[in-house]
């Protein structure tokens, strides 16, 4: 150790005013010890709208857990922006996302992502993840939904006989729905797989109701004695939550049916918005007036501020800004907070009056 601390002192003095890293990088772009890369190897078109991106990341990525999400960095017009996606390969192997070509940045990765490309990465998270002993389980996912699923059904059902798993997955059509032909292979493969699709232009433009039981007991009789799983839009998840409490209260507390849910959007609380106010970034020199209901990330991304991003929904805590002036409003809760300096989530957070921030 000590003679490569030598090494490294010695190559830090012939390098300088870079590091040695700054030149190892231009050999193998995976070995940098201060930003976590990827290298894409695969891209796969799964459905006009997305694709199947899949990497294998440097030093420092832990394998991830079927069902969790991962930020990533893309470079665009030389800005590096991060969203947060959930990882659709197995738990263990070599990650991929899945992504669908809705705003700026999935956009730029579902159409114009290349073999060779190098993505930047932070390290997997999430716990919606596997249960630690397995049991009957159901997968309720509509759209997107269907993504950290995907990596839950690729890990369970090939490794473990006794899988008995009920997917029920909604999608506008038959060619929108992801993974359609895979799954429906590994329900044939592996008979503890059940896949039940819905497709609402097929069912006359009717969404899977979750409103009332009587879907889920023509598409999984058995419903209420499984583990339930559910991702999908907020309306699906809201309509699923409420059903799941209504049988939980109904059934009691020992029988209750149990429901896991990863949501890609923030949950608001209803009229948590205020009065909002004048928006001011200091270092852009950019202000705005925004209303009370919109997030300060939002609004800075809106006016041409270079914001800080990760999963956009309060988790990460990779969008925290600091606070010059003003006080901000959380649209999860409605309180109003803010001292100076304070680190504000922007993706959580809107103008309660007048708000300068640091950025």
């Amino acid at each position: 150790m000590t003679q490569f601390r030598a090494l490294r002192r010695v190559a830090s003095i012939l390098t300088t005013p870079r590091e040695p890293e700054d030149f190892l990088n231009l050999i193998n772009p995976l070995a940098s010890a201060r930003q976590l890369r990827g290298v894409v190897t695969k891209v796969v078109r799964e459905t006009p709208d997305s694709t199947t991106i899949h990497f294998r990341p440097g030093r420092g990525w832990n394998p991830h857990a079927a069902g969790q999400w991962a930020r990533i960095g893309v470079e665009i017009d030389g800005v590096r922006q991060w969203r947060s996606y959930s990882l659709s390969a197995a738990g263990g192997h070599d990650p991929a996302i899945t992504v669908t070509a809705i705003g700026m940045v999935s956009t730029a990765l579902a159409r114009g992502t290349k073999v060779g490309d190098i993505l930047f990465l932070d390290t997997p998270q999430g716990d919606f993840v596997l249960p630690e002993h397995p049991r009957p389980l159901l997968m309720l996912t509509a759209g997107s939904g269907l993504t950290p699923v995907m990596s839950m059904i690729r890990t369970l059902v090939p490794r473990r006989p006794d899988a008995d798993v009920v997917l029920v997955h909604s999608a506008r059509t038959r060619d929108d729905a992801l993974f359609h032909d895979e799954l429906l292979e590994l329900a044939d493969q592996f008979p503890g797989l059940t896949v039940r699709h819905w497709f609402t232009r097929e069912e006359g433009g009717r969404r899977l109701d979750l409103t009332t039981p009587a879907d889920l007991e023509t598409l999984c009789p058995d419903w209420r004695e499984r583990a339930a799983y559910a991702c999908g839009p907020t309306d699906f998840l809201d309509a699923a939550t409420e059903l799941w409490e209504r049988e939980g209260a109904a059934a009691g507390d020992e029988d209750a049916p149990a429901l896991t849910i990863e949501r890609f959007a923030p949950v608001l609380l209803e009229g948590a918005g205020g009065e909002g106010g004048l928006l001011t970034f200091e270092k852009s020199d950019k202000e705005v007036e925004v209303d009370g209901d919109v997030p300060l990330l939002e609004a800075g991304e809106d006016c041409g501020v270079v914001m800080p991003s990760g999963c956009r929904m309060g988790i990460c805590r990779s969008c925290l800004v600091p606070l010059v002036a003003g006080k901000v409003r959380d649209l999860r809760t409605g309180e109003v907070h803010g001292d100076e300096g304070e680190l504000i989530q922007t993706c959580v957070n809107a103008a309660a009056g007048p708000v300068h921030l640091d950025i």
